[in-house]
């Protein structure tokens, strides 16, 4: 290698050595200076060449050297910082693991809280502040608990929001039919001249006192103010104390044979004036009723009757029907019903009628005890407080009336007769005249054509017994003026009688939920002594809430 290195240098030179064609020299000149710079210059070059060579070669040796051997590396790789940029260069190499979605939704959800929070925020409206608000505060607990909602606050919820959105609905187009019958209706609706007194209490005759007797202060007219919101409401002033009421089964008694159709026992001060097809008639202050000792609609198609008699001298019917379910009534001496129970197939008692012994186990006189209470004036529109049935469109009139609780408030609990004897008492409660079937003149029968016209207060009743069991419902028969007042009044009763066994019979009314009485010509809705279709009528009143504690009965 040295050889040809020679070589290659001695002909570099001579090549430089080459004579070139000069100029010609003057006579002082010295050629002999030019070969002795150009060997200086060789000698450099020839150096500079080396060290070239030298350094290539030792390039060319380290780039061969392994990486661990190179010495500088190593002392590089000592240093702190360089390690660490190792480890940089090492993790960019190294592939990047996979992301889960989580992490995914994650960095995501970061970015866009990023986006957001660089967003200008649009300006806020007052709606959109309010809304904001109602969320935050729903979002919030309730810091005290909603107090218990009773069954009769749901129930009042209910009829606002019903009547809510009845407003909110648009009002059908009234056609002038419509409008015609409306016109009709309401003309109707006005009484007439000769139309009688609103309340029945009013169209009695007066009380005939005891010769010498001391005539009794007259009560101030009662205003009712404030209408009573709930049958609850009504009896606040009679249950301020619980009622605690007991088994109607649990006195024991003495099993007796079927009574017979006897007359009860006259209460002091009335005298019995006539027995009319098992009804007996009495007078009493003036005034004639019907009494009847038993009710033969409850014990028709019975799987067993039976009697006991108790103490007091009082007597216990116990009606079996053939689902199990029992009908017990209490009656005392003179033949009230004082209590009235149905008990299910499963023993579960349902109070109907229930009055305290205090009323009626000491007294033997019969009296009102509507002349207690000061006479009623209510300042609401008369078909408010009666409904005439040949005016009504929609069925559910019916139920939204008998649904309505007493215009005024209950003093107590009050027997049967005493709700049947006081028309001060019934005018606590409103009325429906059913004065769309036709009685013929002198007659107690139902026209087949007329029973059909039942149908929309009989569905009105079955609602009330699903929601309470418990109801009671009076049905009242009336008569014109014509003819004999006690003929009137028995006609009137089998009048009352015949409407409440074609609800039982035909829409399945239970006929203990039913009490019926006949008024005869007593209480007139037109005031002549002449034939009148309006005066043979029958009404039905909703009486629970005169004789049953409503917390028994619901």
């Amino acid at each position: 290698m040295k050889r040809h290195f020679r070589i290659l240098v001695g002909a570099t030179v001579g090549l430089t050595l080459t004579p070139a064609p000069l100029p010609a020299l003057s006579r002082d000149a010295q050629p002999l200076a030019a070969p002795v710079i150009l060997a200086q210059a060789q000698s450099s070059e020839e150096e500079e060449l080396l060290r070239r060579k030298k350094r290539k070669g030792a390039e060319r040796d380290e780039q061969r050297t392994p990486h661990a051997e190179r010495p500088a590396q190593r002392e590089r790789a000592k240093r702190p910082a360089a390690r660490e940029r190792e480890a940089i260069k090492r993790r960019a190499a190294e592939p990047e693991p996979a992301i889960t979605e989580e992490r995914q939704k994650r960095r995501k959800e970061r970015e866009a809280v990023k986006r957001r929070a660089a967003e200008p925020e649009p300006a806020i409206t007052e709606e959109r502040q309010k809304r904001r608000k109602e969320r935050e505060a729903a979002r919030r607990p309730a810091a005290e608990p909603e107090p218990a909602i009773t069954e009769e606050r749901q129930k009042r919820r209910k009829e606002r929001e019903a009547a809510r959105q009845r407003n909110a609905e648009p009002e059908p187009a009234i056609t002038e039919e419509r409008v015609k019958r409306r016109k009709e209706r309401e003309a109707a609706m006005r009484r007439p001249e000769n139309a009688a007194r609103l309340f029945d209490s009013a169209k009695e005759k007066p009380v005939r006192r005891k010769p010498g007797g001391a005539e009794p202060d007259q009560p101030a007219r009662a205003r009712a103010e404030r209408l009573p919101e709930s049958d609850a409401a009504a009896q606040a002033r009679a249950s301020r104390d619980p009622v605690q009421i007991g088994s109607v089964i649990s006195e024991e008694g003495r099993r007796i044979e079927r009574p017979r159709r006897e007359r009860p026992e006259v209460p002091q001060g009335a005298e019995l004036v006539r027995e009319v097809n098992n009804r007996f008639i009495f007078r009493t202050d003036n005034t004639y009723f019907i009494e009847r000792p038993r009710e033969e609609r409850f014990i028709i198609d019975a799987r067993e009757v039976y009697y006991e008699e108790l103490p007091r001298s009082r007597q216990r019917e116990v009606v079996v029907r053939p689902d199990g379910t029992r009908i017990v009534t209490i009656r005392n001496r003179w033949g009230d019903v004082v209590r009235r129970v149905k008990i299910l197939p499963d023993d579960r008692e349902i109070v109907l009628v229930y009055v305290e012994d205090d009323y009626y186990d000491e007294v033997l006189e019969w009296r009102d005890p509507g002349l207690d209470l000061p006479p009623l004036d209510l300042d609401i529109p008369v078909r408010d407080y009666i409904l005439d049935a040949e005016w009504v469109e929609d069925p559910e009139d019916y139920y939204t009336f008998l649904d309505q609780p007493p215009v005024e408030l209950v003093e107590r609990t009050y027997s049967l007769d005493e709700v049947r004897r006081s028309a001060r008492i019934r005018d606590k409660v409103r009325r429906i005249d059913l004065d769309i079937i036709n009685f013929e003149f002198g007659s107690a029968q139902i026209p087949e054509s007329e029973i059909g016209k039942l149908e929309g207060v009989a569905e009105a009743m079955q609602r009330l017994l699903k929601e309470n069991p418990g109801e009671t419902f009076l049905i009242e028969g009336h008569t014109d003026a014509v003819g004999a007042e006690v003929a009137n009044l028995a006609l009137s009763d089998q009048r009352a009688e015949a409407v409440a066994t074609a609800l039982t019979n035909v829409f399945d009314i239970a006929p203990e939920n039913m009490e019926t009485q006949g008024y005869g010509e007593q209480y007139l809705k037109v005031e002549t002594q002449e034939p009148e279709r309006e005066n043979r009528r029958v009404a039905i009143r909703r009486i629970t809430p005169l004789v049953a504690p409503v917390a028994s009965s619901e």
